[in-house]
C-alpha cells in the first residue's frame, strides 16, 4: 500500500467518526454542530500527525498499521460517544495525547532504533513492576490506588479545586514494558532455553539459571495483579509469558505446561475469590444470576441477538442498558446498533491489525526485534480475544479493555505504543 493510499484511508476513518458523531445528533432531533467538526479534525490531527511523522522518521514502515488502527478507534469512539458525549470528549484528548507521545517515540527512536531498548531491559523490568504496584499506594496520599469492581487497578491522583479526579491504569503501560523486557532477553537466551536436558520423572525442564530471570519477573508480575485482585490482567500476562516463551523456543512444554498452570490458577482463584467465584456463575448459568452477576452478560447478549444483521442504527439502540457498555461491553453496543456486518468489520479489523503484526515479527531478521514484533502481536490479539471472548460468553468476563475501542486513556496510550514500536521495527527491518 502506497503512503497516498494510506493517507486516504486515515480520512476515511476520520470521516467515519464524524458521520458516526452526525448520525447520533440526528436521532436526539439535533441538526449539525460543531461536535462533527471537531471529531473529523481531532481524527485527522491525531492519524494524519502520526503519518507525517512516519514519513518523516520511518518513512519504510508498514502502511497497514495506521489505517487499520484508525478505522477501530472509530468505530469505539462513535459508540463511547452515542453513550456519553462527554466521556468521547475526554477520549478525544486522549487521542490527541497518545499520538503525540507516538510521534515523540518516532523521533526518540530515529536515531538509535528500537535496539537500544534492549540495553535497558532490567531497568525497564523495574519500571513495570513500579507501575504494577502504584494502585498499592494509600487512600490517604494525594497520589492513591482506587478499587473498582473489586480490582485495585487504578490511579487517582487529587488535584485541589478539580471537579473530576484523574485516574488511569498503569497496568496497561506496564505489559508494553514487560514484553519489550521478554523480548530483550529471550534474544540472548532462546537456544539455551530450548535445550531440556533436566529431569525430574517424566519431565523435561531447561536450566534453571536460564529460565529463573523469566520466572522471577513472572511471579513478581503475578503476585502483584493477584493482590490487586485484577485476575483478567493477570491472565493476559500469563498469556504473554507463555506465548513469547514458545516465540522464542518453538517448545510445546511451555504451552502445556502453562494451561495446565492457568486451569489450576483459576481452580484456585475460584476458591479464593468471592466476585471470581461469581464471574464463574454467571458465565455458567447467566440467568439463573440475572439480578446479580449475571445481569451484564444477559444485557450484551440480548443487545447483540438484537442487533440482527444490520443493526438497529446508531443512535436507535438501548446500549445504555447495558453495564460498562462503554469499557468492557463496547463491543456488545456495536454489534447492537452496527449489527453481524459492524461486528465482522471489528473481527476483520482486528485480525488485519494482528496478521500484519505477526508479519513483521516474520520477516524481522533481527531476534530482538523479531520477538518484540510477535510479543506485540501477542498482546493485541490476546487481549482482544479474551475480552471479545467474555462478551459473547465463550470466556468468563475478566473486565480489561477492547484495544483501541474502549473508553480510557490509559488503554489508548498503551496501544498506541504498540503500534509505534511495530512502525519503527517494520521501518529499521526495510533499510
Amino acid at each position: 500500500m502506497t503512503r497516498r493510499a494510506e493517507a486516504g484511508l486515515i480520512i476515511a476513518a476520520s470521516l467515519l467518526a464524524a458521520t458516526g458523531v452526525a448520525m447520533v445528533e440526528f436521532t436526539k432531533g439535533n441538526w449539525l454542530d460543531a461536535q462533527v467538526t471537531i471529531t473529523f479534525l481531532t481524527f485527522l490531527g491525531a492519524f494524519g500527525g502520526l503519518q507525517i511523522a512516519v514519513r518523516r522518521w520511518a518513512p519504510g514502515a508498514s502502511s497497514l498499521l495506521l489505517p487499520t488502527a484508525a478505522f477501530l478507534t472509530s468505530l469505539g469512539f462513535i459508540e463511547i460517544y452515542r453513550l456519553d458525549p462527554e466521556l468521547a470528549a475526554t477520549q478525544r484528548w486522549s487521542l490527541l495525547i497518545t499520538a503525540g507521545v507516538g510521534a515523540a517515540i518516532l523521533w526518540a527512536l530515529s536515531g538509535p532504533g528500537v535496539g537500544v531498548l534492549r540495553q535497558y531491559r532490567y531497568v525497564i523490568l523495574a519500571i513495570a513492576v513500579a507501575l504494577l504496584l502504584l494502585p498499592l499506594l494509600p487512600d490517604s496520599w494525594p497520589i492513591h490506588g482506587a478499587t473498582i469492581n473489586g480490582s485495585r487497578l487504578w490511579v487517582r491522583i487529587d488535584i485541589p479545586g478539580t471537579l473530576r479526579t484523574p485516574s488511569f491504569q498503569p497496568g496497561e503501560l506496564a505489559k508494553v514494558l514487560i514484553v519489550v523486557f521478554l523480548a530483550s532477553y529471550l534474544s540472548e537466551n532462546a537456544e539455551a532455553m530450548s535445550v531440556v536436558n533436566r529431569k525430574i520423572g517424566p519431565f523435561k525442564f531447561p536450566e534453571p539459571r536460564h529460565l529463573g530471570p523469566v520466572m522471577i519477573a513472572a511471579a513478581s508480575a503475578f503476585v502483584v495483579l493477584i493482590y490487586q485482585k485484577d485476575l483478567g490482567a493477570s491472565l493476559l500476562l500469563f498469556g504473554i509469558f507463555i506465548g513469547m516463551l514458545y516465540i522464542a523456543t518453538g517448545r510445546s512444554f511451555y504451552v502445556v505446561a502453562g494451561g495446565a498452570t492457568a486451569i489450576a490458577a483459576g481452580f484456585v482463584a475460584f476458591r479464593i475469590f468471592d466476585h471470581v467465584q461469581r464471574r464463574i456463575e454467571a458465565w455458567l448459568d447467566p440467568f439463573a444470576h440475572f439480578q446479580d452477576a449475571g445481569y451484564q452478560t444477559i444485557q450484551g447478549l440480548f443487545a447483540i441477538g438484537s442487533g440482527s444483521l444490520t443493526g438497529s442504527g446508531i443512535g436507535l439502540g438501548r446500549p445504555d442498558l447495558i453495564p460498562a457498555a462503554g469499557t468492557d461491553f463496547i463491543f456488545a453496543a456495536i454489534a447492537e446498533e452496527m449489527g453481524f456486518a459492524g461486528s465482522i468489520a471489528v473481527l476483520a479489523g482486528f485480525a488485519l491489525l494482528v496478521g500484519a503484526a505477526f508479519g513483521i515479527a516474520i520477516r524481522s531478521r533481527d531476534r530482538f526485534r523479531k520477538y518484540l514484533a510477535g510479543g506485540l502481536a501477542i498482546v493485541v490479539a490476546l487481549q482482544a480475544f479474551i475480552i471479545l471472548g467474555g462478551v459473547l460468553r465463550v470466556l468468563p468476563i475478566t473486565g480489561i479493555a477492547l484495544p483501541f475501542m474502549s473508553y480510557g486513556g490509559s488503554s489508548l496510550l498503551a496501544n498506541m505504543v504498540i503500534i509505534v514500536l511495530l512502525l519503527e521495527i517494520s521501518h529499521e527491518e526495510r533499510v
